[in-house]
């Protein structure tokens, strides 16, 4: 009775019916890895702010500690959920043609993310693992580090992004739109909240475009997620290498 009267409330501006189960129970597995790890993004920007106003001392490895927790709680997630990851087609990356274009546009993407400086919010030390005094620990987070980003943010990230809420603009039955389909606003929305959900806003709102761009020309997610995943790895390198690690 309960769970009937919480689908009466979502019903579709034009029409009677309740709002359908099924389509839910097909956007959680899209959107659970996502607000988990972003429950412990804002964790983590709690802990600092209250740090910075001497309320509390969370110790100067906590941020260490908070990015194995929200990387390994999001694949854990994505794991549960693997079987219903129908979207995903590894078999797309074998398309040579596209899958170079993924790849050089991840490149290029890196280049203009060290480029397009401009953050909101004061500027962050970011996340600086050769602080840890610990030679193994110090690596095994930089492994951690470089897995999050690489690989599983791209999948998490792509599921929520453009499977989910690009359709989802379009139609709150997101799953009766095809991957790849374009509308403005859709495009113009998910680009401009991709990019709030970065510190460094002009280049996140730049990879939301080339994300979606690359996903209406292959109408794959898999060619998205490895283009976000080129972008992250070679950034992740260029942090380790230069120790740029604000961009961290």
């Amino acid at each position: 009775m309960a769970r009937g009267l919480f689908f009466s409330v979502f019903r579709h501006p034009t029409s009677d019916l309740p709002y359908n189960p099924s389509v839910l129970s097909r956007a959680v597995p899209r959107v659970l890895p996502f607000a988990v790890f972003m429950a412990f993004v804002g964790v983590d920007e709690i802990a600092g702010f209250l740090s910075r106003h001497g309320i509390i001392d969370p110790g100067e490895y906590f941020p260490f500690v908070v990015y194995p927790l929200k990387a390994l709680a999001a694949a854990a997630v994505l794991l549960s959920f693997r079987s219903v990851y129908s979207e995903i087609k590894f078999g797309d990356l074998s398309r040579l043609r596209d899958s170079t274009i993924s790849v050089f546009a991840g490149l290029a993407l890196f280049v203009a993310w060290i480029n397009l400086d401009y953050s909101i919010g004061p500027a962050g030390k970011g996340f600086n693992p050769t602080l840890i005094a610990s030679g193994f620990a110090m690596w095994l987070v930089i492994a951690i580090r470089l897995t999050g980003a690489a690989l599983i943010v791209p999948i998490m990230e792509e599921l929520f992004w453009r499977s989910f809420l690009i359709r989802c603009i379009i139609r709150k039955e997101f799953d009766e739109i095809p991957i790849g389909t374009f509308t403005w606003s859709s495009f113009i929305l998910c680009s401009i909240f991709f990019g709030l959900e970065h510190q460094l806003i002009i280049a996140g709102i730049a990879a939301g475009i080339v994300y979606n761009l690359i996903l209406y020309s292959t109408k794959s997610i898999s060619q998205c997620i490895l283009c976000h995943a080129v972008t992250n790895l070679a950034l992740g390198i260029y942090v380790l290498s230069t120790g740029q690690y604000r961009f961290w």
